[in-house]
This record gives structure tokens, C-alpha cells and sequence, in this order.
């Protein structure tokens, strides 16, 4: 497969439009539904008592476009993309949905350019499986943001908002700032859709920046616990010390 199999997957719609190209759109549309068939059939084997309930919330956080946008930016789709001179100096290369986008246009290039058993190998390794956690889908961008802004600085998010183009077109552009910092940026079909963008890269942001809360210390007289190490699962108790030996009785 050669770079050129898969140029068109970076091609935002702002670039089409200024330089004459074909966007990404189609692609993006293609990648979408091949995303969705490979997450359903990893889903049924990786879970096979899990009810329907469960594997629909599990496929819809893994194919959504926040955690599409985390795995285009751990492989660094940010640097490929080719933006209009407007949306590249607005941030664009680092905007959730953009991102989002790309990483399905991404899929489909590949699909059209090698053969599914590639493209699910690819989509299994670098995206599901790094993915794959309760905690995903367990909550919206805005409110894991407000959370964690809230319980770690002290701090309520504030967003602002602007509306582009004609009425049936409309497109929204969303800033984030946290304190006195503007965190992130989303722009989407609607205002709801661009505060989500804009709060999933200022949480990601912020995540980046702070370090992990240390975990509270555990009681003396807990029950074993595990820990991985290495692969594999070690079973331990908390330590505790040795009584210390009661005097001997002094002999007559």
C-alpha cells in the first residue's frame, strides 16, 4: 500500500473547497459503517454474556467521535491533515470532530486499498482495544469535564459560542475556558455537538497536564487484593508486623 492509497483520507472539506479537491466526506461516510461492523463483531466475541443493552452502550462509546478522535490523535493524524488556510489557523488540526472524521476516512482508505482482515486487524489493535473500558461511554465529554475541573481545580467550565453560514447550513464553532485559559475548540452541526468537541479536547488537555490522584492507603486488616505485574496476577496482603515476643517469667 502506498501513501497516495490513503492521501484522500486527510482532506478536510475546507481544503476541498479553497484548492479544488475531493473531501474526505465520502470516505468518512464509507468508514463509519465499517467501523461499526468491526466493533459489533469484536464486542460479541470479547463478551459473549453480555446482554444487548450492554453491547450496544459498549459499540456506540467505541465508535463515537471522541474516541475516534483519541486514536487519530495517538497516531499523530493531527500533522497529516490538510486544512484550509481559515480552519488551520483556528486549530483545526487538533479539533475533536475533525479528527473524529479523519480516523473513519482513515478506515476506509484502508479498506479500499488492502483487505478486511487488515483493516480489522488495524481497527482491533490500535482503537478498540486501547478503548475498550467501562469508563468510555460511562458519561458525556461536557460532565466528565465539569467534574474534573470542578473536584480537581476548583473550577466550572465556561463556553462560548458563535454560528456560521445560512440557516439550513448552519455550523457552530464552541470554546471552552477553564479559569483564565481557553482549553479547547469544537465546531459541529449544532451547538450541543461543538461544546461536546470542544470539551472532550480541553479534558483531554487537562488530563495530559494533571497527574493521577494517589489511590487512598488500604486498611490493615483488608482482604488479599491483586495487582498485574508483567502479565500476570499476583494475589498479596497487606503487610503487617510481627508481634513483638512477650517476656519470659524470670526463674527462680
Amino acid at each position: 500500500m502506498t501513501p497516495q492509497a490513503v492521501e484522500s483520507a486527510f482532506i478536510h472539506e475546507s481544503a476541498a473547497r479553497e484548492r479544488g479537491f475531493s473531501s474526505n466526506e465520502r470516505l468518512e461516510f464509507l468508514g463509519d459503517a465499517i467501523l461499526g461492523d468491526i466493533a459489533a463483531r469484536y464486542l460479541w466475541a470479547a463478551y459473549p454474556g453480555a446482554g444487548e443493552g450492554e453491547l450496544t452502550r459498549r459499540k456506540a462509546a467505541l465508535v463515537s467521535g471522541d474516541a475516534c478522535a483519541i486514536t487519530a490523535r495517538e497516531l499523530g493524524f493531527g500533522e497529516l491533515l490538510i486544512l484550509g488556510q481559515g480552519m488551520a489557523a483556528s486549530g483545526g488540526a487538533d479539533n475533536t470532530t475533525i479528527l473524529g472524521d479523519a480516523f473513519e476516512a482513515f478506515v476506509a482508505a484502508l479498506a479500499l486499498a488492502t483487505d478486511a482482515e487488515r483493516v480489522r486487524a488495524f481497527v482491533e489493535t490500535e482503537h478498540l482495544r486501547p478503548l475498550d473500558r467501562d469508563d468510555l461511554s460511562g458519561r458525556d465529554a461536557k460532565t466528565a469535564l465539569q467534574e474534573f475541573t470542578q473536584g480537581r481545580l476548583g473550577l466550572a467550565p465556561v463556553y462560548l459560542e458563535r454560528a456560521e453560514g445560512p440557516p439550513h447550513e448552519r455550523r457552530f464553532t464552541s470554546q471552552v475556558r477553564v479559569g483564565a485559559e481557553i482549553l479547547g475548540e469544537g465546531i459541529g452541526p449544532s451547538k450541543k455537538a461543538a461544546q461536546q468537541s470542544a470539551a472532550a479536547m480541553a479534558l483531554a488537555t487537562l488530563e495530559e497536564r494533571t497527574p493521577p490522584e494517589a489511590p487512598a492507603p488500604a486498611a490493615s486488616n483488608a482482604p488479599p487484593t491483586a495487582s498485574i505485574e508483567d502479565g500476570r496476577v499476583i494475589a498479596f496482603r497487606p503487610s503487617r508486623k510481627s508481634p513483638k515476643p512477650k517476656p519470659k517469667a524470670p526463674t527462680k
